[in-house]
């Protein structure tokens, strides 16, 4: 298995060239040495494997960029940088430079200089092509648009083939780095919260008609048709669907059929247990507290400060200390942004912001003093160049710095009331989806405003 890419560089060939020859990332840098690797069991992997093509790979940078100066083409995309990454274990370094090899000559022929380098600072193999832009013979630059990078791609996959390597049948698109870190991390993104979702039913159920019947409690509508090719989920409240096997391994057609078998009698103990809570919770009372007084004394929260207060409620996060869990997709998926939303009520509590309104007003008045301690700011600044005494020097420096303290803490401002704009209907729709999923679990019907008609 292979996975590629191809990027342009604009600003230098040798940059670049550097970077893949570096030795702190490869097999050895000495091309020599490289020969004789195969024989030097004692060798440790160290450096990196160079192979040139079309060039010599101590002498690239030189031979790039003077077939670049005979055709006056030294600006705009200088080179192009590829990758092929291996799965972990698979190949050993020798096989994976030379499938690096082999693909560059099939990808690039006898028109383009290239230079392939074997890493492995990552802790899996992978090669580096960097790729002359300008044809050697011809002066034409390579035309990287969507065709080369799908030729890039089937070439690699072939010759995984070839080797008996392992493919990716179903190539997910680039998932955004925040995301991917978040996944990476265990945090509560939209795949991670469909993971637990599935897991959860996979273990809770009988068959397909509990399978279905579990996912749709956890607020997911799932079309596992056996003559469909992809099984999809998407939330009940979206217009969106996901394909499972997008979610990895475990979750693709033939491994939840095996993953439903294979619980057996447990998934029938487990559903027994689900469907006994369930009436359980129904059929709780909750316990009632007779208060003799007036709550009129007591203080009340009003406006946008209020409704946070029920979002973190409804979150899990207040009050503290509480084992509550939000039960809609949407809102498991929002935990992830607490420390935001945190930051945002705390930005209302001290402002005495009651309204969406009164935000615009406030970034409004922020952004005027943002304005008024930067034009002080620059005052100081001219005093400054022109001040020879160290007392009033010293006094102007403090200034400065004052300012600069105020406008960071007013941008913060600034942006956090933005973001509060941004996530405001966001929050609307996800309080009351929320509000629903706690209703279906607990049995009660939704309460609806009856439409009032103006005549």
């Amino acid at each position: 298995m292979a996975t590629t890419k191809i990027w342009a560089i604009k600003d230098s060939v040798s940059r670049v060239l550097s970077y893949a020859a570096n030795p702190e990332k490869t097999i050895y840098t000495d091309l020599k040495k490289v020969l004789h690797y195969a024989d030097d069991s004692s060798k440790t992997e160290q450096g990196c494997y160079v192979t040139g093509v079309n060039c010599n790979a101590e002498t690239a940078f030189d031979e790039m960029n003077s077939v670049q100066q005979r055709f006056g083409k030294t600006s705009g995309n200088v080179a192009y940088h590829a990758y092929q990454s291996f799965k972990t274990g698979e190949v050993t370094p020798e096989i994976c430079h030379k499938i690096g090899v082999e693909l560059a000559r099939k990808m690039w022929g006898g028109e383009h200089q290239v230079l392939v380098a074997t890493h492995f600072n990552t802790g899996t193999y992978h090669n580096h092509f960097v790729v002359n832009s300008v044809n050697m013979w011809t002066g034409k630059k390579f035309n990287c648009n969507k065709g080369a990078y799908y030729k890039f791609r089937e070439l690699s996959d072939s010759l995984c083939f070839e080797y008996g390597l392992s493919l990716i049948r179903n190539p997910s698109g680039k998932t955004p780095r925040r995301i991917y870190f978040a996944e990476k991390n265990g945090e509560t993104t939209t795949f991670n919260v469909m993971r637990e979702a599935i897991d959860f039913a996979i273990e809770h159920c009988r068959g397909f008609p509990d399978f279905k019947y579990l996912m749709r409690e956890q607020g997911y509508a799932v079309n596992v048709n056996s003559t469909r090719k992809y099984w999809t989920i998407q939330s009940v409240n979206s217009q969106k669907s996901v394909r499972m096997y997008r979610l990895g391994e475990n979750y693709t057609n033939e491994s939840i059929v095996r993953r439903i078998k294979e619980m057996g009698n447990l998934g029938w103990r487990n559903f027994a247990v689900y469907e006994r809570n369930k009436r359980a919770l129904r059929c709780f009372k909750p316990r009632t507290i007779v208060f003799r007084g007036s709550f009129k004394p007591t203080k009340k929260f009003t406006g946008l400060y209020a409704k946070y207060l029920h979002y973190l409620y409804l979150l899990g996060k207040l009050p503290r200390y509480t084992q509550r869990k939000p039960l809609s997709p949407e809102m498991k998926e929002a935990w992830r942004h607490i420390d935001r939303i945190t930051k945002q009520v705390t930005l209302v509590s001290h402002k005495q912001i009651k309204s969406v309104y009164d935000v615009q007003s406030f970034i409004e008045h922020t952004e005027k003093q943002i304005n008024d301690v930067t034009n002080h700011r620059t005052k100081i600044y001219n005093k400054l160049r022109r001040c020879t005494d160290e007392t009033e020097r010293a006094q102007l420096f403090e200034g400065r710095n004052n300012c600069t303290a105020l406008l960071k803490q007013l941008r913060k401002e600034k942006k956090i009331a933005l973001k509060i704009l941004e996530d405001y209907p966001k929050m609307n729709q996800n309080i009351c989806i929320e509000m629903q999923a706690q209703n279906l679990a607990l049995g009660r019907k939704t309460k609806t405003r009856k439409k009032e008609y103006v005549r």
